[in-house]
């Protein structure tokens, strides 16, 4: 039997009762070690012909795993230097959640305003959502987003409060970096993918308030669920956008 075939073997009982590709199934491997923390955010992963042999398979086999995590945003290829653990830090993954994009000029880095931050009990919908039980802790925080000075985007975010322990409205305040990449580094939280539901709203007199707009003045609702590996929903948010000056854009293929 083909090292490739006893690989299969091993590890298809551990990942679904059904036959998923051999490729599959080492890409759930080396999924599993960016996980548990073993390859970190920016860190060098094994080459190709190192991960074949660990794991008993061709190095065609690796190599199709990690084209697929590449193209997920999980891996990044650098050409002549390896392939990299992607973290929310590089400059190309700074607009990767971000599609707001302005209708003239170029795209810049939104300035971020804390409105507020605090520790409460889960509503039903958010621990549902965050496959928490209702009443359990969660971090909730609202933040203004303004270009050059005009506000565009009000955002409202839900988190578990077992894994943002600490995160406070000062703290968020004295970040200078963009939130997803300071979740990274100082919790150990790195989002990598996000179901996004997208629909026109009017705007209440709170949010008309804030982003300095009419009453009932026409905007985007951005509603959002953000996962960690393993399929774990580790971010609720529900964003209101400002689309006189900026539009959203996505790139389908």
């Amino acid at each position: 039997m083909s090292s490739d075939a006893t690989i299969a073997g091993a590890t298809q009982a551990s990942f679904s009762p059904t036959f998923s590709p051999l490729y599959q199934q080492i890409k759930a491997l080396i999924t599993q070690s960016l996980e548990v923390g073993e390859w970190k955010p920016g860190d060098m992963i094994p080459s190709e012909i190192e991960l074949a042999a660990r794991y008993k398979v061709s190095q065609g086999t690796v190599r199709k795993a990690i084209d697929e995590l590449a193209a997920g945003n999980l891996l990044l290829r650098r050409q002549g230097k390896g392939t990299f653990v992607a973290t929310h830090t590089e400059p190309r993954a700074q607009f990767r959640f971000l599609r707001l994009m302005p209708d003239e000029g170029e795209q810049g880095y939104p300035e971020s305003t804390i409105l507020e931050c605090r520790r409460v009990r889960a509503p039903a919908e958010i621990a549902r959502t965050l496959e928490l039980k209702p009443g359990d802790p969660v971090v909730t925080l609202r933040r203004l987003l303004s270009f050059s000075g005009y506000p565009c985007v009000l955002d409202e975010l839900w988190l578990p409060g077992s894994l943002f322990k600490g995160l406070t409205a000062e703290r968020l305040t004295e970040s200078k970096a963009p939130l997803y990449s300071m979740f990274e580094s100082e919790f150990g939280i790195k989002m990598v993918r996000a179901d996004e539901k997208i629909r026109a709203v009017p705007a209440d007199p709170e949010a008309a308030r804030i982003l300095r707009v009419e009453p009932r003045a026409p905007l985007l609702l951005v509603e959002r669920v953000t996962f960690t590996y393993g399929e774990r929903p580790v971010e609720v948010r529900r964003g209101l956008y400002l689309t006189t000056r900026h539009h959203y854009k996505n790139e389908l293929s």
